[in-house]
């Protein structure tokens, strides 16, 4: 399914299409150039194993599958998925430059209605993504459905941090700063306030890690970082099925 459905998918959809061009130099400055150190942090939670096939869900334009491709090693296998084609014709623009980037395929799809086969992936990973998903529960059991039996998912994502002179530092550069900065730079004002808008209004972390729990995984882990402002959720697919129980 090369577009989406549902839409506020629709929305989302056209504005990542709008923004691809620009999205990564923005990321580097919005986030002081942080959002490199903690996709490789995710990276290196995700290897569990030798040469693993690992998929990235919402891989925008590649950069978390490149990195986890030139990490994992040279037989590494890593799939990325997006809905915005505009997103997915810039990341296979950069596959013939970059790192073991023969290693890696890209799929214009839906992470909500991925178009691979099940229990196939010793790795899920996803960055900044599952503020902008319609169907949480539906993303995480498609995460669930494409791991093998003791496959690990990491997600990273930003939330509104803990209470506190951090908080309302933050508030100012992010819900205020942080859009009129995005805006002037990407020329998509709108944009930049729907990324702000997203983080204040998304989920605690607390509620996302039930999710997972939901969706089939076992020891959800947090880790916070800036306090909070961006977490890492780690999980795992047990490796013992529910008919043998």
């Amino acid at each position: 399914m090369s577009a989406a459905s549902h839409p506020r998918d629709q929305a989302v959809q056209s504005m990542f299409d709008r923004i691809a061009g620009r999205y990564d130099r923005l990321n580097r400055i919005i986030s002081f150039r942080l959002d490199a150190r903690w996709r490789n942090r995710a990276i290196r939670t995700l290897l569990t194993v030798e040469n693993p096939s690992i998929v990235d869900l919402g891989t925008g334009t590649g950069d978390l599958a490149f990195n986890a491709a030139k990490i994992a090693g040279s037989k590494a296998r890593v799939v990325g998925l997006d809905f915005s084609l505009q997103m997915i014709r810039l990341a296979q623009r950069k596959r013939s430059r970059a790192p073991h980037g023969a290693n890696t395929a890209f799929v214009q799809a839906s992470a909500l209605e991925a178009p691979l086969r099940g229990a196939i992936f010793d790795g899920a990973m996803t960055a900044f993504v599952l503020r902008n998903v319609s169907d949480l529960e539906l993303f995480f059991f498609e995460a669930h459905r494409l791991l093998k039996p003791g496959g690990r998912f990491v997600s990273l994502d930003m939330f509104p941090p803990s209470s506190g002179w951090f908080s309302w530092l933050y508030g100012v550069y992010f819900y205020r700063l942080m859009p009129f900065i995005g805006g002037l730079l990407s020329n998509d004002l709108k944009a930049y306030q729907y990324l702000s808008d997203s983080v204040r209004q998304f989920y605690p972390p607390e509620t996302v890690a039930s999710m997972i729990e939901q969706a089939g995984f076992v020891d959800v882990k947090i880790q916070k970082f800036l306090r909070g402002a961006v977490c890492m959720h780690v999980a795992t697919k047990s490796s013992v099925s529910v008919e043998s129980i």
